[in-house]
């Protein structure tokens, strides 16, 4: 079976699970991210464990858990001392691993709250936007760009990508196919609305321009999730994060690109939209 099949197959067994899960919100939602996430930030772990570092992976996991969890009970209130909790947990436990012998433990501990912030915190922002008014239109408006704008410059960028952006990261990614996800993001971004005002009769708050304004910056910063995942596993020598899903690799490689898009979309929308 070859890979675009593999990848097209786990594609439509997933995506209607996603997205009715993301229908329902509430903790059929949470119990969705909280998986992925967890999945994640364990493969993040798991990566930097490849290059000889030693990171907590159950400062990691808990962590990550209790910031999704805080996010859906009462948002950002919990945020403090969640935070707190694992920046000194994670200090405890590898000064305890220092004492035993572990000479790079300064080390393993920036990469214990790194996987925390990266994935756990970036990651719950999918919650935040999930529980705002129309929160459902809005998390499909911030996902559906990023997926177009990769699935764009896949196509657009092996058709006629000739310039590369960051031949060290990801050969593969050219400019032109760059440009390409752009407009598709923003295009894709667009119909959505028009769906979406079509169903409600043009009585909802979104409108194209906020449709055209997150697709035009998801699709231009999603890709720093993209090279920044690859920085990470050529630095471990690593091609994917695991290998979850065939055709895929693993959640983190999944998500790279949610994480950027989770944060940049929130704050767009309840700045600029709401």
């Amino acid at each position: 079976m070859s890979t675009f099949l593999r990848r097209t197959l786990v594609v439509l067994v997933l995506l209607p699970l996603g997205l009715g899960l993301i229908y329902l919100g509430s903790w059929y939602f949470i119990a969705m991210v909280a998986l992925i996430l967890l999945l994640a930030a364990y493969e993040y772990v798991g990566l930097f464990r490849v290059g000889g570092f030693e990171p907590s992976i159950w400062v990691a996991l808990g962590g990550t858990l209790l910031v999704v969890i805080g996010r859906q009970l009462n948002g950002f209130d919990s945020s403090g001392w969640i935070l707190s909790l694992t920046v000194l947990g994670s200090m405890a436990y590898h000064l305890f691993c220092y004492e035993r012998g572990r000479d790079q433990a300064g080390t393993d501990f920036a990469i214990t709250v790194s996987a925390v912030l990266y994935i756990g915190w970036l990651g719950a922002y999918l919650v935040s936007i999930r529980n705002l008014e129309q929160g459902f239109w809005w998390l499909l408006l911030v996902l559906v760009p990023v997926w177009l704008a990769d699935a764009g410059a896949y196509i657009l960028g092996s058709m006629i990508g000739k310039h590369k952006i960051t031949p060290r990261l990801s050969p593969g990614k050219t400019w032109e196919g760059y440009l390409g996800g752009i407009v598709t993001a923003v295009l894709g971004a667009v119909l959505l609305v028009l769906l979406h005002q079509a169903l409600t009769a043009g009585s909802s708050e979104i409108t194209v321009l906020s449709g055209a304004v997150l697709g035009l910056v998801l699709g231009a910063t999603s890709i720093f999730g993209d090279v920044g995942e690859s920085m990470i596993k050529r630095q471990v020598g690593r091609k994917d994060s695991g290998n979850l899903l065939p055709g895929h690799g693993g959640a983190f490689d999944r998500i790279d690109s949610w994480l950027w898009a989770a944060a940049i979309g929130y704050y767009l929308i309840v700045g600029f939209f709401l």
